[in-house]
Formats: structure tokens, C-alpha cells, sequence
């Protein structure tokens, strides 16, 4: 690794990233060596093609972490190990064909959804947070709000009862920040969703892990609860960062000012604008090389972690050529990954009609929402992985409660 290796860290990185991916590019080019955590090398993919490359390319850039050089350099209560697995029988890590049957297992239970039930569960659970605190005239809408929305929509999709959905959003939270209380989340989001298989093993329902249980293909009960541990990180946290910095672009840039007004074709052309230029997931861990090759002018040992820098690749020059025109309906980003590896189709549309319901209610039930604070004191987590808000602080015109009426 060289010398000049960039922390993936640091009040920069989670202030200003996109000028900070501009610099690694300027001076590293579109593979960049970082380091993690405890000064643990990889490398940054930046650019567009060669994200394309790696992640189209499963036989040289595995997902198998076992490969990696790195795991004699790794402790035990390492922060990143929930984000970067180890012997974890997830989806995440399976490769060929045990993965594709697996891919079409968890599609096939989310397929299941109803979208006329989504939808209504959506609004239900936007409309109850809302009455929280509508009478108020001011809240925080990432924790009042967008950081409880998702996660209750998931967990009545999946099975879980509505008690149990604070404390998952507390463990995903500490497990996806990667903090010292990353394995901690972990270990309670394991147990729940150990829980939740058992208890549907004795009474089966119509949720999505009643249909992973009865159309197995003959993967285990472990394995199906890691993989819908997998499905609630990957369904919760990055849709509730939509939620949050679509809302914020709302709020702060004058081209979505209609949007607070009244108009509706431009929440959805701000969540695109939000995948492109301020996507949820911004980096990825990540494809292991198979054997030594090059990569944007880079040498690739055996082994190395490749990090997949997804808000990098969008905002690479060579493709967003005008990057301060709107991309309109411009779905080419890799905001949902590519390759074998990417979000599933049905995944996606779940996390579209939970952060779009999302969005509308609040512009439905609060009008005239306005920022609370300057557009620059706003700040964001310090996650290596995911980009959202601390917190977004409003103020509008105290309005009465639904009451669920």
C-alpha cells in the first residue's frame, strides 16, 4: 500500500466528501488507497468504469471475504466487523450459484409484498409519527421521524412485532455507524431475528420470513436469519438517509422549493437527485481480489479490499460532464450497486414507496415546513458507509393530530 494513503475518517469525510472525492481523484486517480480503522489498507474505487469493471466481474473481484490478506492485522472487537464479515453466512458473501439461488429466494419473499398493503402501512406509520409531534410547531425530522419510519414498515413486512421496533433501530444504528457499539448492535439484531424465525417456525404467517422459511432451498434457519438481518440494515438505514437528505434538498436548494408547495413531480426528481449527488450508501465493503491484476492503473494484490465508492463513481467527471444540471430521470447511479451483488429489484421498490410516502406526508400534514437552523449547521454521522443527517430541525404551524382518524 502507499505511503500517502487516505484515512477514511475525519471531520472532512463527513462534512465535505464530495470535495474530498474530487481530491482523491486529483491526486490518486480512480483507484485510491485508504485506510481503515486501525490503519487497515485498501482501496477506494472512484471511478465509474472501473466500479463497473469490478463490480461486473465476480470471478476476479470476489465477494468471498475469506480472501482477505488482512485478517491476521484484524482484533476481534474491530468497529467494522459487522460491515465487513468474517466466516458470515450471509448472502453478502456467498458467491456462483449458492448466491443466485439465494438472490432468488429473498426476490421471491419480498415479491410477495402487497403494494396496496405497503403503501397503507407506510402512510399509517408516517401519520402516527407525524401526530407526535404536529401540535408541537417544530420537530426533528431525522429522529422524530425519518430514523423511525422505515424500520416499522420493515419490521410489520417481515413479521416482527411493533414493540420490538425501537430497539432495532437502536441496533442498526450502533451496527451500521461502526462506533464502539457496533458489535453490540449486531449481536441484538442477530437475536431478534433468530427470534422472529422461531417464532414463525411455530406459527407461520403472510410476512416475508414465513415465505424465506417455507421456500428455503435448503438453506438454514442461521442463514436465513443472517440474510434477514442483511435485508433489514440494507431496507432501514439507507432508506431512512433518503428520507432525510431528500427532505434536506427540499428544504435548502430553490429548485425543489415547489415541492413544498403543493407539487409532487419533484419529490421524486429530488430522491433521484439524492441518489446521484448525496446518496445514503455512499461506500461499500467490498470485492476481494482473486489474484494480482491492475486496476485503474493500480496494482491489485491477491486479497485486497476493494471498497466500492459508490458516491464517487456518480460524481465521476467522465460521466456527470454538466454536474450541476439536474439528472431528471437519469437512473444510471450506483446508488443500488451492480452486478450479481445489487439490490434486488423488489428491495428497491419497497425502499422507493416508504421514502416517497415518507417525504409526501410530511409535505401533506406540515405545509409550511421551513429549516429551523442555517443550511451549513447541519451535520452528519460520522459512518464510513452511509451518508445522513444527525438531525434535521423544522419549525411550522402547530396543526392538530390525525388521532388515526
Amino acid at each position: 500500500m502507499t505511503p500517502d494513503a487516505v484515512p477514511l475518517s475525519g471531520p472532512e469525510f463527513q462534512t465535505e466528501p464530495a470535495r474530498l472525492y474530487r481530491r482523491m481523484r486529483s491526486e490518486h486517480g480512480a483507484v485510491t488507497p485508504v485506510l481503515l480503522d486501525g490503519g487497515i489498507p485498501a482501496w477506494l474505487v472512484l471511478g465509474y468504469r472501473e466500479l463497473h469493471q469490478v463490480t461486473g466481474d465476480p470471478v476476479l473481484f470476489s465477494r468471498d471475504s475469506d480472501l482477505w490478506n488482512q485478517w491476521e492485522n484484524i482484533p476481534d472487537d474491530w468497529p467494522l466487523l459487522p460491515m465487513i464479515g468474517h466466516k458470515q453466512p450471509s448472502i453478502l458473501y456467498t458467491v456462483g450459484e449458492r448466491h443466485r439461488e439465494r438472490a432468488a429466494m429473498i426476490s421471491a419473499a419480498l415479491e410477495g409484498v402487497d403494494p396496496a398493503e405497503l403503501r397503507r402501512h407506510s402512510e399509517r406509520f408516517a401519520d402516527e409519527l407525524i401526530d407526535a409531534v404536529c401540535t408541537e410547531g417544530e420537530a426533528d425530522l431525522i429522529g422524530d421521524y425519518a430514523m423511525l419510519l422505515p424500520v416499522r414498515v420493515l419490521a410489520r413486512l417481515y413479521g416482527v412485532s411493533d414493540e420490538e421496533g425501537p430497539a432495532l433501530v437502536t441496533a442498526l444504528n450502533d451496527m451500521i455507524d461502526g462506533r464502539e457499539r457496533a458489535i453490540a448492535g449486531q449481536a441484538h439484531l442477530a437475536t431478534a431475528m433468530a427470534e422472529l424465525l422461531a417464532a414463525r417456525r411455530e406459527r407461520p404467517a403472510d410476512d416475508v420470513a414465513s415465505r424465506l422459511l417455507a421456500d428455503n432451498r435448503g438453506f438454514t434457519d442461521q442463514e436465513i436469519a443472517e440474510d434477514l438481518m442483511v435485508m433489514m440494515a440494507a431496507g432501514h438505514q439507507p432508506t431512512a438517509d433518503w428520507i432525510g437528505n431528500s427532505l434536506r434538498l427540499m428544504l435548502t436548494d430553490e429548485r425543489f422549493a415547489a415541492s413544498l408547495f403543493g407539487g409532487r413531480n419533484s419529490v421524486a426528481e429530488a430522491m433521484n437527485e439524492v441518489l446521484w449527488e448525496d446518496t445514503p450508501t455512499q461506500n461499500v465493503a467490498g470485492r476481494w481480489a482473486t489474484r494480482d491484476t491492475r486496476l485503474g492503473g493500480r496494482r491489485i494484490r491477491a486479497g485486497d479490499l476493494l471498497l466500492l465508492g459508490l458516491q464517487g463513481a456518480n460524481s465521476d467527471p467522465q460521466v456527470r460532464t454538466h454536474g450541476s444540471a439536474l439528472t431528471g430521470g437519469n437512473n444510471a447511479h450506483f446508488s443500488f450497486g451492480h452486478g450479481e451483488h445489487r439490490c434486488p429489484f423488489p428491495a428497491q421498490e419497497i425502499a422507493e414507496v416508504i421514502a416517497r410516502t415518507g417525504i409526501e406526508v410530511v409535505l401533506d400534514r406540515l405545509p409550511d415546513i421551513d429549516l429551523a437552523v442555517p443550511a451549513d449547521a447541519l451535520t452528519r454521522r460520522p459512518s464510513p458507509w452511509l451518508r445522513g443527517l444527525t438531525e434535521l430541525p423544522v419549525r411550522f404551524t402547530a396543526t392538530p393530530a390525525l388521532k388515526g382518524g
